[in-house]
């Protein structure tokens, strides 16, 4: 029920969010009137994080050194080392030849050798998948274990004339702790992996609470019924009132729902708390031509009751304004979920209406498992392959018509995503994966994302298709 195009924006819009949010590495700032010891702990801390972007094979000035360094393969541009070589400060240290770096250099192939004969590097090397979490934990191991406990690094060091053990035990813890800050801040991904959970659940919980909406406006209107009766000036109408209305014969199939109820009564949102909303809708549901039609009428059937319904939902409810202002107060994962949520009641009323003797049945909120894991896997591989993803994007992107660097970032995200699918998912054909992101973003982007991302697309597309990298039509 809760289906893949849902899944795509909710993926789309978690990972714009987590994305735009989201920390690498927070560099410390030089400190402020350092005393010597200060001083040279900074300069030892820069070192340290060039020396794992040197390790990584991530540094570009190493690039025609007439001393090759073989590096462990696993290592070799090591996303730890990447993020960092993208941060600013570091690129400015580098610029600058900050500190004792030339010289502390000179010991990455001997520390690439003890790297690889580690027990650490060894046992995260068996691992047939690499999270950027294992890529963290394993450089906080590498500085702890065997370049804090290196002499030769520290012999480097001690080529500074600031050198002293206080600045150089601080250095190194310093670096540290900006690796284990890192390892703290995947709290951030977690977390968006638990709001995208969140707000798919939520979705579904719209569904039950819009048949919910029928219930309380069905009672609703025979409270005022019954409040008329007892009128002192009751009328003929008002004592013999027509009841057509909330005597329907699926809103009371929906009363009696044990799991409608039951679900309600979990997942709790009172109708009634909110008087005014219900007051209004309700007065537009009685003004409708479709409800005048309805209780003129002299044919009944169940058919006629789900029809009403179908009618009400798509003509006076899902448009009202009140109730999307309402909704959005109410969660903020709600604010695209009414009309899609909406789509799937009226399809569950039309299936009502063509098999009235069968059971009233709410849809599962997956239609299998492979739907329910689909959005927590995309998001995943759209975090863990972003770099790579953003080159092949990068690569057809017309500089002359477009900046890189100005493009709309909502625009990046769904191509992030639509890669995504793309590379994983081969059973999903490319048509359908290339149609469902240009809708989404002719619908969350600018004007001319549509066409700007399906073009891109294609040319990603055709790419990875003669490099064989993606197998399918």
């Amino acid at each position: 029920m809760v289906n893949r195009i849902l899944i795509r924006v909710k993926v789309v819009q978690m990972l714009y969010a987590y994305l735009l949010t989201r920390s690498e590495f927070r560099i410390d700032p030089a400190p402020e009137a350092p005393s010597r010891d200060k001083r040279f702990a900074y300069s030892v801390y820069l070192d340290l994080l060039q020396l794992i972007i040197e390790l990584s094979g991530c540094n570009p000035q190493r690039k025609g050194n007439k001393q090759p360094v073989v590096l462990p393969p696993k290592l070799n541009s090591n996303r730890v080392g990447k993020a960092l070589a993208d941060t600013d400060a570091i690129k400015s240290a580098m610029l600058r030849g900050a500190g004792s770096y030339e010289v502390v250099r000179e010991c990455v192939p001997a520390l690439a050798g003890i790297i690889s004969e580690s027990a650490v590097y060894t046992d995260y090397a068996k691992r047939r998948k690499l999270t950027l979490d294992d890529d963290v934990k394993l450089w906080t191991s590498i500085l702890s274990t065997i370049i804090a406990k290196s002499e030769a690094v520290e012999k480097a060091f001690r080529t500074n004339d600031d050198f002293s053990q206080v600045g150089y035990e601080a250095g190194i813890r310093q670096a540290i702790d900006t690796l284990e800050a890192y390892n703290d801040s995947r709290a951030a991904y977690r977390n968006a992996q638990s709001d995208l959970q969140r707000s798919l659940d939520t979705a579904y919980s719209l569904y039950h609470h819009l048949f919910g909406l029928m219930i309380e406006l069905t009672n609703t209107q025979a409270d005022r019924i019954e409040t008329a009766k007892r009128k002192y000036l009751a009328t003929d109408q008002d004592r013999n009132p027509n009841t057509r209305f909330i005597t329907n014969a699926l809103v009371a199939r929906l009363k009696e729902n044990e799991g409608l109820q039951k679900y309600l009564k979990d997942h709790p949102m009172r109708w009634a708390d909110e008087p005014s909303l219900i007051k209004k809708l309700l007065d537009s549901i009685l003004a409708s031509d479709a409800y005048k039609e309805y209780m003129e009428s002299a044919e009944r059937s169940y058919e006629g009751d789900c029809n009403l319904w179908r009618n009400l939902l798509k003509n006076v409810i899902i448009t009202s304004d009140d109730l999307a202002e309402e909704l959005e107060n109410r969660s903020i994962f709600w604010n695209d979920d009414l009309e899609i949520m909406a789509t799937f009641v009226l399809k569950t009323i039309g299936h009502f209406a063509k098999n009235p003797d069968a059971p009233v049945e709410l849809l599962p909120e997956y239609k299998d498992e492979e739907d329910a894991a689909f959005g927590a896997e995309l998001f995943s591989l759209a975090v863990e392959n972003r770099e790579l993803y953003r080159e092949y994007i990068d690569k057809f992107i017309n500089s002359d018509q477009w900046d890189p660097e100005r493009l709309a970032f909502m625009d990046i995200v769904i191509m992030t995503c639509a890669i995504a699918e793309l590379m994983n998912y081969p059973a999903i054909p490319v048509p359908v994966t290339m149609n469902e992101y240009v809708e989404i973003a002719n619908n969350y982007s600018t004007q001319r994302s549509g066409q700007f991302v399906n073009g891109i697309l294609y040319a990603v597309v055709t790419y990875l298709q003669q490099e064989g990298i993606l197998k399918k039509n």
